[in-house]
């Protein structure tokens, strides 16, 4: 992404990817091929790791692809998919930006800022 403008993110944008993370399979998948890196991992691998039909996999990787999360690659007959991070970094960007008070993020106990933790170590 060096070199190239990011747009803000949109609230319905945001929406989209949020909703489709918030299905247990899903989330699972997401989980799965951060795990993986920058490699990824075929369909039907992530269908038996994660423990679902490959017409529920096929499902749960097309909403995850259309929410812009997953991004895929073509090998031979073989899909390979990974996530996408660099969506994930807007979705948690516009979240500290727009739903935390003063563009930080406060749990409930009080704990130090995780997001800005993680702000400050991409920036060394």
């Amino acid at each position: 992404m060096h070199g190239q403008r990011v747009m803000p993110m949109k609230a319905a944008d945001a929406i989209v990817a949020l909703g489709a993370l918030a299905q247990d399979s899903r989330l699972a998948l997401y989980r799965l091929l951060l795990k993986q890196g920058s490699e990824g991992c075929p369909a039907g691998e992530i269908a038996r790791r994660v423990g679902l039909p490959a017409a529920s996999n096929s499902f749960h990787i097309k909403e995850l692809t259309r929410a812009g999360l997953l991004i895929a690659r073509r090998e031979g007959r073989f899909v390979y998919y990974r996530a996408n991070s660099a969506r994930m970094d807007q979705v948690l960007q516009y979240l500290a930006e727009n739903c935390c008070v003063g563009g930080t993020y406060a749990s409930a106990d009080g704990a130090a800022d995780p997001l800005a933790r993680s702000r400050r170590r991409k920036r060394t």
